[in-house]
């Protein structure tokens, strides 16, 4: 501390003093004015408070412009503070904003930037956030206590809450009006808030959420994802086919505790696009299995019982050892089956199949066998056999697409069964199989009904089919029994032909 340095640096020689008299003379004031006059003049009045970078001020219109701009600032403000007057700590609140003079001010390098009239510091509007509550619920002491349910605190926090809501819900501007929303209003404007975020979201493009053309919605990518995450499936390699009411996809498969799973399978996802399935609700809609369930489920649940429609219906021909996929596992509208071909390449349709005489001798016959046994055996009509659903694997044909087949005893059992039985006699026919039976002839060796056969004429036959069809379904309402075998317990079947005198 011996050296006196001042830690602000070096200090400037005090002036020297001088005396009053030294002050009032006239030898003093001419050398402050010969120092006066050494300064450079300056042109214009305020020079000294304008840096280098100022602009020119001897244009006389770049001079107006800068007196005009002070101006429109001064005049901006004057309106803020009499808005601000106006309002007061009303909850509706009128804007002064069209009367301000909006102009670049001179510090603005950007004009985009730039808040155009508000000062930030000193912004009226800005929001006031509401006062915390402690931890112990309430402040104050005696009667100033305030605890977290007092009105004002809650109004104050309902509306800093509205800045939560979502983006395209529009709140309004009402910052720095103190504004206090009761919960009632609160809680009426967050459930406005929900119901249309719900509704935007069933406006998006169908694709999004339905299974399109080789494609899955989000909802059933995640259903994939699980299987493979699981171990169920190995991993998924693509689409084999699409149809009007599914995509089909072939998969790896892997393992499962409760059964083994086959090396190859498919994944059937029934599409979620409602309008692929108006017109086939007659299929489960009057299906005495599924009647009830019917009725309770929206459409997109009807889906799902398509499946498990399906895997219901292969369970039956499984038992009765007809040649079909094997249920591996149901997820909601995916079912996942074994895969009819090999080496990654499905089995050819009966359609596309490339057979001698003799092979489709032989198809024919299996599939005269396999009809009858779904009939009897199984309960089951398939109600949409034709040579796209038959495939051709290993010498002998596979049924496939069994969710739309029903029980005989539906309302419209006989006419699909009779449906059938033209696309299979129509199919074998022109192929040149001559031992393939006429329509009528197969309908009767598959019913066992053996209803007269007139004239070949096919109106007079399925008017006798539609008069069984009444008779069952009065006979079912009779006995109020959703299901029952063809031949019924009494020993009368319900389905025989009316005798002919």
């Amino acid at each position: 501390m011996g050296n006196n340095h001042s830690p602000w640096g070096s200090v400037a020689p005090a002036a020297p003093a001088c005396s009053l008299a030294d002050v009032m003379s006239e030898q003093l004031a001419r050398q402050l004015d010969e120092e006066n006059n050494a300064f450079p003049t300056l042109t214009e009045s305020g020079a000294d408070l304008l840096s280098d970078e100022a602009p020119d001020t001897t244009s006389d219109l770049m001079l107006a412009q800068m007196l005009q701009m002070q101006f429109d600032r001064e005049f901006d403000n004057q309106l803020r503070r009499e808005e601000k007057k106006f309002n007061g700590d009303s909850k509706v609140s009128i804007s002064f904003e069209n009367y301000r003079m909006v102009h670049p001010y001179e510090d603005s390098d950007s004009s985009e930037d730039e808040v155009d009239w508000q000062d930030t510091r000193h912004d009226p509007y800005r929001a006031e956030k509401p006062q915390t509550t402690p931890r112990k619920g309430f402040t104050g002491k005696g009667k100033n206590i305030t605890t977290k349910h007092d009105e004002e605190t809650c109004g104050r926090k309902n509306t800093a809450r509205m800045d939560n809501f979502a983006p395209e819900v529009h709140v309004g501007d009402g910052l720095g009006m103190d504004l206090k929303l009761s919960n009632q209003v609160f809680n009426s404007l967050k459930q406005h808030c929900y119901s249309e975020q719900r509704r935007s979201a069933k406006l998006h493009e169908k694709k999004e959420h339905s299974t399109a053309e080789q494609a899955v919605d989000p909802r059933t990518r995640l259903l994939m994802y699980k299987m493979v995450n699981s171990g169920v499936l190995e991993n998924i390699n693509g689409c084999i086919s699409t149809g009007k009411e599914s995509v089909v996809f072939h998969a790896d498969g892997g393992s499962m505790e409760e059964q083994p799973v086959p090396d190859e399978v498919v994944l059937k996802v029934f599409k979620t696009t409602l309008n692929e399935f108006k017109n086939r609700d007659r299929y489960i809609k009057d299906d005495y299995r599924f009647k009830d369930r019917f009725s309770k489920l929206n459409p997109r649940k009807i889906i799902r019982l398509w499946a498990e429609k399906e895997m219901h219906n292969l369970g039956r021909m499984k038992k009765a050892e007809i040649p079909c996929p094997e249920v591996v596992l149901l997820k909601k509208h995916i079912l996942v089956m074994s895969f009819i071909g090999k080496d990654h390449v499905p089995a050819p349709k009966l359609k596309d199949a490339i057979l001698g005489l003799e092979d489709l001798k032989t198809a024919y016959y299996q599939v005269l066998h396999m009809m009858q046994q779904l009939y009897q055996e199984c309960n089951l009509v398939h109600a949409d056999l034709s040579e796209y659903n038959m495939l051709w694997h290993e010498g002998k044909v596979w049924l496939i697409d069994v969710s739309q087949s029903i029980e005989p005893t539906h309302p419209h059992g006989l006419e699909f069964l009779f449906r059938d039985c033209r696309n299979v006699a129509t199919f074998f026919q022109k192929r040149g199989v001559s031992e393939a039976m006429s329509v009528y002839e197969l309908f009767n060796a598959v019913t066992g009904l053996n209803i007269p056969v007139g004239e070949e004429d096919e109106a007079e036959f399925i008017a006798e089919i539609v008069a069984l069809e009444k008779r069952n379904e009065d006979h079912v309402q009779r006995r109020g029994k959703k299901t029952f075998p063809v031949a019924s317990e009494d020993g009368s079947p319900p389905l025989q032909p009316d005798a002919h005198d």
